[in-house]
């Protein structure tokens, strides 16, 4: 009798326990059934370890505060399946999203993940309304310089040995871990979309990508390390420099919003920062005009607070 595929689900955890409940019972409910769900709390404050403790069957690992990437790699050395399913503790996977992933695996062997789609919730889980969904073409890794798309890594189905291939979650990315390891990925070996909603997004206030200048920085850091491997590759070299426009505009202009706000609300601090970050990294078009007329009116703050914001 043929053995199926055993399926590890990791849910590292920072201060989430107020959704880590949700995320566990959709794990813990699905209609291909986990080999293990393993909650990482990574150094959290509040009650994250006593509402892992509160299910049966969830294992548990704690460590001191690392870091997301850090987290992942934790769950990943400890885990034991064939495939591997990360989902952010403030997220849930819809009942039959192991099921799809393994399909997707099973119809082609050839790839190290497939991933399908995500639909938005509100903090309290109610429905939003339907992100814009994008799929890779036969180009991934052109595709994935170009942005991320796919979106939300609970999405996503990992081999267990394509992390033997290409590594762990790099622990000195405080953002943007999972598209730096698409791109590694994509560069070896080809994914696929099997199309199916598969998880829950929930959107509030300490979601990692609402720091818009957080992300921009760091999406332009991944997508410039790619910078190397592309020298003689014509198609590359275009899909990098459309990449690079499509995060400077898709956080650059969240964080255009965001310095303005600040700047009418008299936050000088952070719109100074967010100034900064404007001009270093969407230095283009209205972000310099933004930017210019944050940084005059910065000219009243203390000039030792200026420089060390510039930093």
């Amino acid at each position: 009798m043929t053995r199926l595929p055993s399926v590890s689900v990791i849910i590292p955890c920072y201060n989430q326990g107020h959704f880590l409940a949700d995320a566990i019972e959709s794990a813990l409910g699905q209609s291909y059934r986990p080999l293990e769900v393993i909650v990482v709390d990574d150094g959290s404050s509040d009650e994250s370890s006593e509402v892992a403790r509160r299910f049966e069957g969830v294992r548990l690992m704690r460590q001191p505060n690392r870091g997301l990437s850090a987290a992942r790699n934790a769950g990943l050395a400890a885990s034991a399946g064939d495939y591997l399913v990360f989902v952010d503790a403030d997220d849930r996977l819809l009942r039959d999203a192991l099921q799809a992933g393994v399909n997707g695996l099973a119809g082609h062997p050839e790839c190290a993940f497939v991933y399908g789609h995500y639909r938005l919730i509100t903090a309290d889980g109610t429905p939003m309304p339907a992100a814009e969904r994008r799929r890779a073409g036969a180009g991934h890794y052109l595709e994935m310089l170009r942005g991320n798309c796919i979106g939300m890594h609970a999405t996503v189905m990992y081999r267990r040995v394509v992390f033997e291939a290409i590594g762990g979650f790099d622990t000195t990315l405080n953002a943007c871990e999972d598209y730096d390891l698409y791109l590694r990925i994509t560069k070896r070996f080809p994914i696929h979309c099997h199309a199916g909603v598969v998880a829950e997004y929930r959107q509030h206030n300490s979601n990692m990508s609402s720091d818009a200048g957080l992300m921009l920085k760091t999406s332009l850091r991944v997508l410039g390390s790619q910078r190397r491997h592309l020298k003689g590759n014509v198609q590359a070299q275009r899909a990098y420099r459309e990449g690079i426009r499509y995060w400077q505009k898709y956080y650059g202009r969240k964080l255009i919003k965001d310095v303005r706000a600040q700047a009418q609300a008299g936050d000088w601090k952070n719109a100074v920062s967010g100034a900064f970050t404007l001009v270093r990294y969407y230095p283009g078009g209205v972000a310099s005009k933004v930017s210019k007329r944050i940084t005059r009116t910065a000219a009243r703050v203390p000039k030792r607070l200026a420089i060390r914001l510039s930093r």
